[in-house]
């Protein structure tokens, strides 16, 4: 098992009152582990900076007690300072998750050389395979090419999540970081650029709720190389994956889609609110009829 593939960065399920559903958590957890390459815990999809430390502990545990050993699983361990990283690091190889999904602390906007100590010094304290995470419009900071030169060199640096949303950035990495790490696309509606460029893997948070047009997509286009096919296919998901990513209600729709899924999750934590019921209506007209493809 490995980064490569589809991983679905999960919601975490909440009760009327705002506490954590576990029980939710682990059946959801459980049902996509087969179906999937890969779940992730503790990622933005799961509202990871909404949530206190101990609640990201307990949910490390739910996953991997309900998903352990049936599938691939990655921690996401960002917080604003380094102890916290390797602290948060550390319950989640006791709780025997497989990996971890390390950004850059938000907020703090570390220098770059500040950036690659942080990193080296989560490797050194860890010892743990590591997929990295750039996305700077939530972070504040890049990681750079010489950041990311300089990780590359030790063996726990294997994949990066690629969230820019930049097409140029993406031929970079697909050309001069080539066999060099696994590309993952972090940017949903890019996906299909992505494969085109030679990427493997995809952290998807709508494959919360369409696991099998997630997995359908890559199979046609990495497995097969049928991008004809993988053009069809996508321009169906599409519209689904652009209201996520360029609505600024990413985490609301994830969360509607569940619940137009059969898996009524809640509601996300404030400051983030719900959506509209003009919006509501809009999403599932799109989604209710791929649901209904994959049955």
């Amino acid at each position: 098992m490995s980064f490569e593939g589809v991983h679905t960065p999960l919601v975490t399920p909440f009760k009327t009152d705002g506490e954590i559903d576990h029980d939710l958590l682990g059946k959801h957890a459980a049902n996509l582990a087969g179906r999937v390459s890969g779940l992730g815990v503790g990622g933005t999809t799961g509202e990871y900076y909404a949530l206190s430390f101990d609640e990201r502990v307990q949910t490390f545990n739910t996953v991997a007690e309900a998903a352990g050993g049936k599938t691939y699983l990655t921690a996401g361990i960002n917080a604003t300072t380094t102890k916290e990283v390797i602290r948060l690091g550390l319950e989640a190889k006791r709780a025997g998750l497989s990996a971890l999904l390390v950004a850059a602390p938000y907020y703090a906007q570390p220098t770059q050389e500040e950036l690659l100590l942080h990193l080296l010094k989560v490797d050194d304290s860890l010892d743990m395979p590591i997929m990295l995470y750039n996305f700077p419009a939530r972070t504040g900071t890049e990681i750079s090419d010489g950041v990311l030169q300089k990780l590359l060199e030790r063996p726990n640096f294997i994949a990066m999540k690629e969230s820019t949303g930049d097409i140029s950035r993406l031929h970079h990495l697909a050309t001069h970081f080539r066999d060099k790490l696994v590309l993952s696309c972090g940017m949903d509606d890019q996906a299909l650029e992505f494969f085109v460029w030679g990427a493997k893997s995809w952290v998807g948070g709508a494959s919360n709720f369409l696991p099998e047009a997630h997995t359908t997509l890559f199979d046609v286009c990495v497995k097969r190389g049928d991008f004809e096919t993988g053009r069809k296919q996508m321009a169906q998901l599409l519209p689904v994956l652009e209201l996520l990513e360029r609505s600024g209600k990413f985490i609301q729709y994830v969360r509607y889609g569940c619940e137009l899924a059969g898996m009524p999750v809640g509601v996300a934590r404030a400051p983030l609110g719900t959506l509209t019921e003009e919006e509501r209506g809009a999403f599932a007209r799109l989604v209710q009829p791929m649901l209904r493809n994959a049955q």
